[in-house]
């Protein structure tokens, strides 16, 4: 087989490059080591900053999310028994953010490459880069027992944290930057009406809290949890009451329970790897970084690496210029690491961590008491949260 870029990942970062490309006759192959049935059962944040809607549109895939997707133009923080409101739409001059679980944008993704047949091979095992430095890198996998052999002009990378891209960088020119944080996130999903129209994160001595929602009949809710809890510590009905006891008393009084149709644990972690380039290989998404979930950088850091490297191909194939390419790496850190402040600062603002001091306590209340005392300070949050321009 051959193919002039090979993408190394079915999810929505790898999806939506091969879709972008496609679009301007430019051909792709996607592998994805699981079926689609798996990989539409993930079950993913869904907030989408602004320049990732218009990625989508751009795509044609955008049709959905602006009929189904809600447009947020603000959100709540908690804290010390009152909410108080951040107006995206306000402070980030005109911008907001669209709430669309990344089940369905995936599922969209899918149609799209369907309707325009194209390449996405499921259950490919055993995929491996070969020849990275080399004018004609190629791709194996194993499909059964047969061995297949994909030759490209570049590799995509987009295959998630655990994927083999990201491995096959030498450690020798590899460099990782990590921090792990003393507690999860504990999420449950359940068909019942959002206890608010916005996003409410909470603070609180107990412990951080969020009020998410999919739609007006499916919300999201998280609390943390030390890493040594198990989904099986927690019975439905202990997660709501727990809940309850880090909201404010208006909010808990108005919340919906139900049975969870979903619940899991998800530890948080900030992570990075430089450079994203080797040779002939781009890495993009989960495979190059990794944010905390407070703030909704996660999908959205993937994003961008995605419009650039979309920008630098279409600049390679289409005028012969491959700056793009060249400057790939060092354009889509700077971005990363922007990303990586903001989650990490959300982190800090909003967590209970165990072994904090009572001076770092009043720090962080004294963080607090500033966001909202300061219009610049609000501005910079509200700048962040609905995506740093690409």
């Amino acid at each position: 087989m051959k193919t002039q870029v090979c993408i190394i990942g079915g999810g929505p970062s790898g999806l939506m490059l091969s879709q972008l490309l496609h679009l301007k006759g430019i051909d792709t192959i996607v592998l994805e080591r699981q079926s689609r049935e798996y990989v539409l059962g993930r079950i993913r944040a869904g907030v989408l900053e602004h320049g990732f809607a218009k990625l989508m549109r751009e795509a044609q895939c955008g049709e959905r999310m602006d009929r189904e997707g809600e447009i947020h133009h603000g959100f709540y923080i908690a804290h010390d028994g009152r909410q108080d409101r951040v107006d995206l739409h306000k402070y980030s001059g005109g911008s907001s953010v669209v709430v669309y679980g990344q089940t369905e944008l995936t599922r969209d993704l899918y149609e799209a490459r369907d309707r325009m047949k194209g390449v996405v091979i499921h259950n490919a095992e055993d995929v491996q880069p070969h020849e990275l430095t080399s004018a004609a890198p190629y791709v194996t996998y194993r499909q059964g027992d047969e061995i297949v052999r994909i030759d490209c002009d570049f590799i995509i990378g987009a295959d998630g944290f655990h994927g083999v891209s990201r491995k096959s960088i030498p450690k020798t020119v590899l460099k990782e930057y990590e921090k792990v944080y003393p507690f999860g996130w504990l999420g449950v999903l359940s068909r019942t009406r959002p206890v608010s129209p916005e996003l409410i994160y909470a603070k609180n001595e107990r412990g951080f809290a969020l009020c998410s929602l999919r739609s007006q009949v499916l919300s999201r809710y998280y609390i943390q949890v030390p890493l040594s809890d198990s989904v099986e510590d927690w019975s439905d009905e202990a997660f709501w009451a727990e809940l309850k006891r880090r909201l404010p008393a208006e909010v808990a009084q108005r919340l919906e329970t139900g049975p969870s149709i979903e619940k899991s644990i998800a530890p948080l972690r900030s992570f990075v790897a430089e450079p994203m380039r080797y040779g002939n290989l781009f890495l993009a998404g989960d495979a190059a970084h990794i944010v905390p979930p407070t703030g909704a950088r996660g999908l959205n850091s993937a994003a961008s690496d995605i419009y650039y490297l979309y920008h630098a191909m279409m600049d390679h194939y289409l005028r012969g210029d491959s700056s793009g390419l060249d400057n790939y790496s060092a354009k889509a850190l700077a971005r990363v690491w922007k990303a990586q402040r903001f989650s990490w600062w959300m982190t800090s603002l909003l967590h209970s961590f165990p072994d904090s001091l009572p001076y770092d306590q009043k720090l962080q209340q004294t963080e607090l008491e500033y966001l909202f005392s300061s219009e610049k300070a609000l501005g910079s949050l509200a700048e962040n949260y609905v995506g740093l321009p690409f």
